[in-house]
């Protein structure tokens, strides 16, 4: 005899599948993400939202500026006096570049007014052997400071100290716009590099006097060539000499106070 049909509705439909892990999965995402929208203090007070908090202020510092005048909030008068400057933080004092030996900061000073000769001459001044000479161990280059004072100046015509003629036979003059810093900085960087090591140092006295003689050759403008080199240019550059180890200051090459 068959179960009555109101028993029959009541049990599970045993052909239904339920995922149980699934549905407490989901019951607990939800539950998770309803505490997170809806969190509550300890004693079941909402925290503040920090976007009330920025607004209130806002609010405050205006009605302050408005109700109060600005006081001396935005009054720039009142906060910074006329001709205000503000003063160095102890020990803030600007000392300048670190003071360098004589040697070392002409020599630098001169390789960067160089690197406009790489393109005949190398960045080993060995030059190509064929149309540019080398300026290592040359004998102008060496020994008397005027005749490659001279030579930068105003360029060369003809042949060298070796009586060879390169290229077209011309070296372009170097001196238009060069200061006497300039000068100084690479007759002493030439003089020391590329094997040379002439241990001095060409002032800025030196080079002054050089631009000054350069200006009055009787045919200024005018490349040298190897007899006047021999015949007016073969001493040393008037100027009191510079101890190399003398500490300068790399900006200026004046002495270091």
């Amino acid at each position: 005899m068959s179960a009555p049909s109101h028993q029959s509705k009541s049990r599970p439909d045993l052909n239904e599948t339920i995922n149980v892990s699934q549905a407490h999965g989901k019951l607990a995402r939800e539950s998770a993400a309803t505490l997170r929208e809806k969190r509550l203090a300890e004693h079941g007070d909402e925290p503040v939202s920090l976007w009330v908090i920025l607004a209130c202020g806002i609010v405050l510092l205006i009605a302050g500026g408005v109700l109060g005048n600005a006081g001396t909030l935005f009054a720039y008068g009142s906060t910074f006096r006329k001709d205000y400057v503000r003063g160095k933080a102890p020990g803030g004092e600007d000392a300048g570049p670190v003071p360098k030996a004589a040697l070392a900061a002409f020599s630098n000073r001169g390789q960067k007014i160089y690197s406009k000769c790489n393109g005949c001459h190398g960045a080993d001044g060995k030059g190509d052997g064929a149309n540019y000479p080398s300026l290592a161990g040359s004998e102008w280059v060496m020994g008397d400071t005027e005749k490659l004072a001279m030579i930068i100046l105003n360029g060369l015509q003809g042949p060298t100290s070796t009586g060879k003629t390169y290229g077209a036979g011309v070296m372009p003059a170097q001196g238009a716009g060069m200061s006497a810093d300039d000068l100084a900085g690479v007759m002493t960087f030439v003089r020391n590099s590329f094997g040379n090591s002439s241990g001095d140092v060409v002032t800025i006295e030196m080079a002054a006097e050089a631009l000054e003689i350069s200006a009055s050759r009787a045919n200024p403008g005018t490349p040298v060539n190897a007899e006047e080199i021999a015949a007016e240019h073969m001493k040393m550059l008037p100027g009191e000499a510079l101890d190399p180890t003398t500490l300068v200051n790399p900006a200026t090459l004046a002495p270091a106070e």
